[in-house]
């Protein structure tokens, strides 16, 4: 089967192509591409272990496998700063929770804190209901920027955070799925990565372009917000 590859910044570079085509084998895996990469292009060799994958525009993991004639996107943790390490993603898949712990935590990390979105089967704040599922849906390219916003201002008011992973899952979703993550990384615990984390998550609920469809037992409902942003947001 055939699969267009895309590569991105540092990677771009070192493959020496911004895109190519391959062939490769029924089944074939990201981790699997990734090898045939390292192995067929010497600037790729020991890069592509740290890269970050998409499939088809959504966020993809080692392990999720290639579909013929996919748009494959091979790119490094977007960062901030020289000193700095950013993943700011949407995703259709599984969020890769201990894959990006991973990704923002460099020698110097000695605490990392984060925040997990988790959909509620049952819900027992003010009427109590159920919910069989979640459809999130996204303004996409608003939403990254907005993403992106946040954590500009977390970086700004916490100077000392070190990594900062934003990722929101959108598309339909079952109850006890993790959904969203705000994770946050910093030498120490006292610089700032509860309070970040705590600014990230209620920052999005605020002014990123993501709704939410509630399906229960009885019908379907858009979940609406009441915050309307400002010239500043």
């Amino acid at each position: 089967m055939k699969a267009k590859i895309l590569f991105f910044a540092s990677i771009k570079e070192r493959a020496g192509t911004a895109q190519l085509e391959v062939e490769i084998p029924e089944g074939t895996t990201v981790q699997g591409l990734k090898t045939y990469l390292e192995n067929t292009n010497p600037g790729l060799e020991r890069v592509m272990g740290n890269s970050l994958a998409s499939i088809n525009r959504s966020f993809a993991l080692n392990e999720d496998p290639i579909p013929d004639g996919a748009e494959v996107a091979f790119f490094p943790p977007v960062s901030g700063g020289s000193d700095r390490i950013r993943v700011i993603a949407l995703t259709r898949t599984d969020i890769p929770i201990e894959d990006l712990i991973q990704k923002i935590t460099t020698p110097a990390t000695g605490a990392v804190c984060s925040f997990v979105g988790v959909i509620r089967g049952i819900t027992e704040r003010d009427e109590t209901h159920i919910t069989k599922a979640l459809d999130y849906e996204a303004y996409e390219p608003m939403a990254l920027e907005k993403m992106e916003q946040i954590a500009d201002e977390m970086q700004e008011r916490w100077s000392d955070l070190i990594g900062i992973a934003m990722v929101q899952r959108i598309g339909l979703q079952d109850p006890q799925t993790p959904t969203v993550i705000v994770a946050c990384s910093a030498s120490h615990r006292d610089t700032g990565v509860f309070e970040a984390a705590r600014y990230g998550i209620d920052r999005l609920k605020e002014i990123v372009p993501i709704w939410k469809k509630e399906i229960g037992p009885d019908g379907e409902e858009w979940v609406e917000g009441n915050y309307h942003p400002g010239r500043g947001d």
